[in-house]
């Protein structure tokens, strides 16, 4: 059956976040409240709160607590301490739905504008708050984008079933008519096939996990493949 249309996920999908939200970027932030961190310890900050979004892989509620707290541990786990900590982490999380604090990755534009050629529509779905119009327009993308939908506004998070299942409504598209492609095995493939769509893994980094390949998914590094996946 061929695919009428493919849904993305926006954040390490579509866009990456620019030197704000490195290292660098949160010793700035946090020396606005006092607290002292160390840049060079934020990829393991990132990695030491990884657990922290467990509640997000159950497909909960949206909750921005989640993502302060996620934020949080980054901080802690960088050397922060004291009663800024939380403070910066607030602002870092609504600093985040700021659109020009990320890049476009070098290969969106042209491949969602093939594909909008080609007669394939195009989705978002999202777990943001940020505005998924004004994402539209910062990067330039008005015109391509037919649904796009944030757990922000629909309430749930991916990869709860219900996100998915409204934006296939909004759509108005089956879902085995449908594809989803992203950066998460849990909230994007498992998330997506679970209501019923296709799924593609976006593996940028060249790390995807064997669980891919035991859910049966394809793997991609670029968006540049993904039209001939679909072809296919």
């Amino acid at each position: 059956m061929r695919t009428a249309a493919v849904f993305f996920d926006v954040d390490f999908t579509l866009i990456y976040p620019g030197p704000v939200f490195r290292g660098e970027g949160y010793r700035d932030f946090c020396a606005r409240y006092g607290v002292v961190v160390d840049p060079a310890r934020f990829e393991a900050g990132v990695a030491g709160a990884a657990p922290l979004l467990d509640s997000i892989d159950r497909g909960e509620a949206y909750d921005p607590e989640v993502f302060v707290a996620y934020t949080r541990g980054i901080i802690e786990h960088m050397g922060g301490s004291g009663p800024g900590v939380d403070a910066a982490a607030r602002e870092i999380y609504r600093e985040w739905a700021a659109c020009h604090h990320f890049e476009l990755y070098d290969d969106v534009s042209d491949v969602l504008r093939g594909l909008a050629a080609s007669g394939v529509r195009i989705g978002l779905i999202s777990n943001t708050q940020r505005c998924l119009t004004s994402f539209q327009a910062h990067f330039e993308l008005q015109g391509l984008i037919t649904v796009a939908l944030s757990s922000f506004e629909h309430g749930f998070m991916k990869p709860h079933a219900s996100i998915f299942s409204a934006a296939l409504a909004r759509m108005d598209v089956e879902a085995g008519r449908a594809m989803m492609v992203g950066d998460s095995i849990r909230h994007d493939v498992e998330g997506a096939l679970g209501a019923g769509m296709r799924a593609v893994l976006l593996d940028r980094a060249g790390t995807a996990p064997a669980r891919a390949a035991r859910l049966g998914v394809p793997v991609i590094r670029s968006l540049r493949e993904l039209p001939q996946l679909l072809l296919g």
